[in-house]
């Protein structure tokens, strides 16, 4: 993974379609919610970032979850507290992978403690929010 990950990191990122002057505010907001995730996908979403959390060496404890609703915006939202445990490295790895994997999701904050300056293990907390649109057929 070493040469190969490093020269994918110079890639630049694909840029997204230039929005269309003319499409209006309705198309610029149909756009915008393509790009939400869908509470039908929600628990996938969840083991992702479980599996994710796994590949990266991590170990994580049961997280804390809390669903959300912003009216003005018409999305729901679901807020993930995962406590993790492992190097400075693999908590940011994880972080890194996580946002590359579900792209409608934030991270919000992340804090590390470590118990003792020789430990290489630390304990950190990372908050992300999914962003989600409603399932098809789901009234509003």
């Amino acid at each position: 993974e070493g040469l190969q990950a490093r020269r994918a990191a110079r890639k630049p990122p694909p840029s997204m379609a230039p929005l269309e002057v003319g499409g209006g505010a309705a198309a610029n907001l149909a756009l915008f919610r393509t790009a939400l995730g869908r509470q039908a996908d929600l628990e996938a979403d969840l083991a992702t970032l479980f599996g994710i959390a796994a590949k990266s060496g991590l170990v994580l404890r049961q997280g804390e979850y809390k669903r959300g609703v912003e009216r003005n915006a018409r999305l729901y939202t679901y807020q993930v507290d995962l406590p993790v445990k492992g190097s400075y490295a693999q908590v940011w790895q994880f972080a890194l992978r996580a946002l590359r994997a579900l792209p409608y999701a934030a991270l919000d904050d992340i804090s590390f403690k470590r118990d003792s300056i020789g430990e290489s293990a630390v304990e950190a907390r990372l908050r992300f929010t999914l962003f989600l649109r409603d399932a098809p057929g789901a009234s509003r």
